[in-house]
């Protein structure tokens, strides 16, 4: 089973991720259908619970090849094994603060003898086929958030752990924890020594690094600065900034 991230991670390349935060099947295939190689599902900070999720991942699959990843509210593996039995292929785990939590985010994910995942992938075999058991362990990817002092001071132990994928900064939370202020694409020097450090953990321990963006130039910098997987604002910034561009155009 092969994934457009694996793909693209197999080039060298750069991936780039999409962001729903709205819940409405609407918005998940209008953003499905732009050229985003992963599209994150976001059930912790988005309005989108596990019954709208499920939709959403079968609107995203109709219209596009991109893998997708859902991020759960919180390190709790009976929604993190629901999400990957619904289809996801990829969970971005919000605060993932030390190597015990990040080897309980890759067993959550995989099945025995590596984890504990349950076996019952409801639409998963159904949509990725009847070896999808077999081939699971493989095609998932662990994706540990990196967004507290806490984390930091623990990042190489985490980034070694077993199993893990990727490190994903979260900028607005490290910054808010390492007493700075919060900035959605940061410039401040403590906090880009932090971003560094982050990076080079994840490159040191032979895994990917991936970074929250919100402006296609800061994306831009960011995979320079070597990173592998960039996400590219969400649905509701998105929107936001373009509503308030045409009505205050009108105003002016």
């Amino acid at each position: 089973m092969r994934t457009r991230l694996q793909d693209v991670w197999r080039r060298g390349e750069v991936a780039v991720n999409g962001w729903l935060s709205i819940p409405s099947t609407v918005t998940a295939e209008m953003v499905a259908r732009q050229d985003y190689d992963t599209i994150t599902i976001d059930l912790q900070h988005g309005l989108i619970d596990y019954q709208m999720a499920l939709p959403m991942m079968q609107a995203v699959g109709a219209a596009s090849d991109a893998t997708v990843i859902a991020r759960p509210p919180w390190l709790e593996p009976g929604i993190i094994m629901k999400l990957l039995d619904a289809g996801a292929l990829g969970i971005l785990c919000p605060l993932v603060n030390t190597p015990a939590d990040a080897e309980a985010l890759v067993r959550a994910c995989r099945y025995a003898p590596n984890g504990i995942r349950s076996v019952g992938p409801t639409r998963a075999m159904m949509v990725y086929g009847p070896s999808y058991i077999q081939e699971a362990n493989d095609a998932v990817v662990t994706l540990a958030m990196i967004e507290t002092a806490q984390a930091l001071d623990n990042v190489e132990a985490i980034a070694r752990t077993p199993g893990l994928s990727a490190l994903y900064i979260g900028p607005s939370d490290l910054a808010q924890s390492l007493g700075h202020p919060i900035r959605m694409d940061p410039t401040d020097a403590p906090v880009l020594a932090a971003i560094d450090r982050i990076l080079a953990a994840a490159k040191a321990a032979g895994i990917k690094a991936g970074m929250h963006c919100m402006m296609p130039d800061y994306a831009r910098q960011m995979a320079a600065r070597g990173f592998d997987f960039v996400t590219l604002g969400n649905d509701v910034r998105m929107l936001t900034a373009e509503l308030a561009a045409r009505v205050g155009a009108f105003r002016a």
